[in-house]
C-alpha cells in the first residue's frame, strides 16, 4: 500500500470509528506517550559481558541462531537499527552483567562508572534505562540460592550486589531525567518439597530491608520486586512468591513486578493488575508468552496481550505502570524477536484505546450485558490495523510487514558477517 492509499483508508477507519464516539487521532497521540522498556537481554541471548557464564538459576535460551551482539557496541548497533523499525520513543532495560567496562569487576563491586557509556548512548538517543541485578549465572548462586540462602557469605553478597544496584539506577534517573525501575528477581527456591517453607522468605525479608537502606531518590528511581510461582530448578517451592512481594510491596509501598510467564498457566496478570494496583504505588509490568511454563517467548497478539493492555487502559493506569519486554529466543533472528514482539505491545494498547469505553463502562453498570458483549465483539474486526500503520508512517518508520525485508538485508550485510 502507497502512503496516499493509506491515508485514504485511515481517513475510512477514522470515520468508521468516530461513528461509536473514537477519536483515533487522540489514541493514536495517547500511544505515542507511552516508552516501553526493552530487553537488552534478547540480543545476546542473556549472555551479558561483564563475566562470560553458562546460563543458570532458572534462566534458559534454546537456539543457536547466527549474529548475536558480542559485545556491547554489537549490542547498541543492533539496538540503533531496531530503533529505525519502532514508532515512538523507548527505554532500555538493562541487566548488571551488561556493563561496558574493561575491568574485572565482581557483581557486588559494581559502581555507576562502569555503565557511564550506556548513559552517553542513552542521552544520545533520547532513551530512558532500566536495571536489574543479575542474580544468576553465577557461582555466588549457592545450591540454587541467594537473597534467601542459608549461607551468611552468600547471603550478604547478594545484598551487597543488589544494594550497588540501586545505586546504579539512582544514577540512570539522575542523568537521563526519566525514572529508573530497578527490578529485583532472585531464582531462589527448591526442585523437591522442603521441610522448611517459613525459613528462606524471613532471609529473604531481612535482606530486602537491608537493601531498602540504600539511599536513592524516589524521583529517579522506583524499586519493584519480582514474583515468580514456579521454573526450572524451582518445581515445588519458590521463596519469592506473589503472596510474598504483593505483601512486601504493599508494606513498602515499592513496585511489584507481574511478569505474563511466572504463573500458572491458566493464571493470568490481566486480572491482577486492578488489584495490585489499589495498594502499591505503581506496577512494573513483564510481557512475555509463556507456554506451558516460564519459557519467555516472543510477545504474540494474543488475547492475553490484549486483556493487558485493555485493563490498563480502561482503568486509567498507564501513568503508573511501566511496561517491560521479557523474552529470549535465539531459534529466530533476535532483531525480528525485538520487532514483532514491541509492535504487538504497541497495536495491543492502541487497540484498547480505540474503544468507547466509558459508553461500555455505561451501558455495564445498567446491567445491559448484552450491548457490552455484542460492541466488544464487533470492535474485534474494526480496522486497527489500519491505524496502527498509519501512525508507523507518521513516524517514518515500515508499515505492515515492510520491517522483515529491512532485518533480512541487516542480517545479509551485518550480522553474517559476526562469526
Amino acid at each position: 500500500m502507497t502512503n496516499e492509499e493509506l491515508k485514504a483508508a485511515y481517513q475510512w477507519a477514522k470515520k468508521k470509528y468516530a461513528e461509536i464516539g473514537v477519536d483515533t487521532d487522540k489514541a493514536i497521540d495517547q500511544l505515542s506517550k507511552i516508552r516501553i522498556s526493552i530487553n537488552c537481554w534478547q540480543g545476546d541471548d542473556v549472555e551479558g559481558f561483564l563475566n562470560k557464564q553458562s546460563l543458570s538459576g532458572g534462566i534458559q535460551v534454546t537456539g543457536n541462531y547466527p549474529g548475536k551482539a558480542r559485545t556491547p557496541d554489537e549490542l547498541r548497533q543492533d539496538l540503533d537499527f531496531l530503533f529505525t523499525l519502532l514508532p515512538g520513543k523507548y527505554k532500555l532495560n538493562l541487566h548488571a552483567i551488561y556493563a561496558d567496562t574493561d575491568e574485572k569487576v565482581s557483581l557486588d563491586k559494581l559502581e555507576p562508572r562502569h555503565f557511564e557509556k550506556w548513559v552517553a548512548w542513552a542521552k544520545e538517543k533520547d532513551l530512558g534505562l532500566d536495571f536489574n541485578p543479575t542474580c544468576f549465572s553465577s557461582p555466588m548462586v549457592n545450591n540454587g540460592f541467594t537473597l534467601s540462602s542459608a549461607d551468611e557469605k552468600t547471603r550478604h553478597f547478594w545484598i551487597d550486589h543488589c544494594k550497588a544496584c540501586l545505586k546504579i539506577g539512582d544514577y540512570f534517573g539522575k542523568e537521563l531525567g526519566q525514572k529508573c525501575v530497578t527490578n529485583i528477581w532472585i531464582p531462589d527456591g527448591y526442585k523437591d518439597t522442603p521441610v522448611d517453607y517459613l525459613a528462606p522468605r524471613q532471609r529473604l525479608e531481612d535482606s530486602l530491608d537491608q537493601i531498602l537502606e540504600t539511599p536513592y531518590d524516589k524521583k529517579n528511581e522506583l524499586v519493584a520486586v519480582e514474583a515468580k510461582f514456579f521454573g526450572i530448578g524451582v518445581e515445588s517451592y519458590t521463596t519469592g512468591s506473589n503472596e510474598f512481594y504483593v505483601g512486601y510491596a504493599t508494606k513498602h509501598q515499592i513496585a511489584v513486578c507481574l511478569d505474563a510467564g511466572h504463573y500458572h498457566p491458566n493464571e493470568f496478570i490481566s486480572d491482577k493488575i486492578s488489584s495490585v494496583l489499589l495498594y502499591t504505588p505503581e506496577l512494573l509490568l513483564h510481557v512475555s508468552r509463556p507456554v506451558n511454563w516460564d519459557s519467555d517467548h516472543v510477545v504474540t497478539f494474543t488475547d492475553e496481550l490484549q486483556n493487558i493492555a485493555t485493563s490498563l487502559v480502561r482503568n486509567n493506569l498507564i501513568e503508573r505502570t511501566h511496561i517491560g519486554l521479557d523474552f529470549f529466543d535465539a531459534t529466530i533472528n533476535r532483531i525480528a524477536a525485538w520487532t514483532i514482539g514491541t509492535r504487538n505491545m504497541l497495536k495491543a494498547l492502541l487497540k484498547a484505546y480505540l474503544e468507547p469505553t466509558e459508553e461500555l463502562k455505561e451501558v455495564e453498570n445498567k446491567g445491559d450485558f448484552t450491548t457490552r458483549l455484542a460492541v466488544t465483539e464487533e470492535l474485534k474486526s474494526y480496522p486497527f490495523g489500519i491505524v496502527f500503520d498509519y501512525y508507523c508512517m507518521k513516524q517514518g518508520v515500515p508499515t505492515g510487514d515492510a520491517w522483515l525485508a529491512k532485518v533480512r538485508d541487516y542480517e545479509k550485510n551485518v550480522l553474517s558477517k559476526r562469526n
